[in-house]
């Protein structure tokens, strides 16, 4: 027998994944694989878990694993702190970015690029890694020197969501409601973002309410999530069929009573 490669393996394995907040449990035997190259959609009404799989995956202390297990690149993540996690490639985009009053967009990229590469990041290739990425997603230059997230509209602090992404460039991409808040245009440049960073080496893993943005990426599959768990698996056309369904139509018959996923 030849042994597994690590491109055989998914560069995200949640296996029958419990997790609790305050003493209640949220996720409830959750099962997800993403590999590289995959861009996968997660979907499911408020309160299913789907911000709590994101916290869980980036290692917030509030989110306590109580069964199962999370692997990146076979790694065990429950060993990892949430800064170790970021250094070895994983990005979360907030569905509610914080605003950091004083601090420039110019000094928290670099700030962040650097603590990634665990180095210094001289200026000029600081700007150079940034100035493309700028003009992708139709950001002026005049935008780095705002505060973070200080007084933007929801399109702008999604568009910097994004930027940030592409300025870390990392493995594994969470990006929690990106879409959420947008208007048409605003969404169709953020949809342009995610696509412009797909690439055979990453694995990006989209959380969203609704289908629309999934007229503007297209993922390579679709789970859609209710009580804690995935109850059901597909590619693209399954976004539409929810579209359709509504969200009920797909909970499976005692589910709220722990059904397995």
């Amino acid at each position: 027998m030849t042994k597994e490669s690590d491109m055989d393996r998914p560069l995200l394995a949640v296996e029958d994944l419990h997790v609790a907040v305050e003493g209640k449990e949220i996720l409830r035997g959750l099962d997800l694989s993403v590999s590289a190259g995959e861009l996968h959609a997660l979907m499911g009404p408020n309160g299913s878990g789907k911000s709590t799989l994101s916290f869980c995956l980036m290692g917030h202390p509030k989110y306590e694993i109580t069964a199962g297990r999370i692997r990146y690149r076979q790694e065990d993540l429950a060993t990892l702190s949430p800064d170790e996690r970021s250094r070895r490639g994983i990005f979360l985009a907030f569905q509610y970015p914080t605003a950091i009053p004083g601090v420039t967009i110019a000094n928290f990229l670099r700030a962040a690029l650097r603590g990634v590469r665990g180095g210094d990041v001289p200026v000029k290739e600081f700007r150079q890694t940034v100035k493309p990425h700028l003009k992708a997603l139709g950001i002026p230059d005049a935008f780095m020197n705002r505060y973070v997230n200080d007084g933007f509209s929801g399109g702008e602090k999604k568009r910097l969501e994004i930027l940030q992404m592409a300025v870390l460039s990392p493995l594994l991409a969470v990006l929690d409601e990106t879409d959420s808040g947008l208007d048409i245009d605003a969404l169709k440049t953020v949809a342009a973002g995610i696509n412009a960073l797909r690439s055979p080496q990453r694995g990006i893993l989209v959380i969203t309410h609704y289908q629309r943005l999934l007229n503007y990426v297209k993922p390579d599959a679709v789970h859609v999530m209710m009580d804690g768990r995935i109850v059901r698996s597909g590619g693209s056309e399954l976004a539409l069929e929810l579209e359709s369904k509504g969200y009920e139509g797909f909970r499976p018959s005692g589910a709220s009573v722990g059904v397995g996923s």
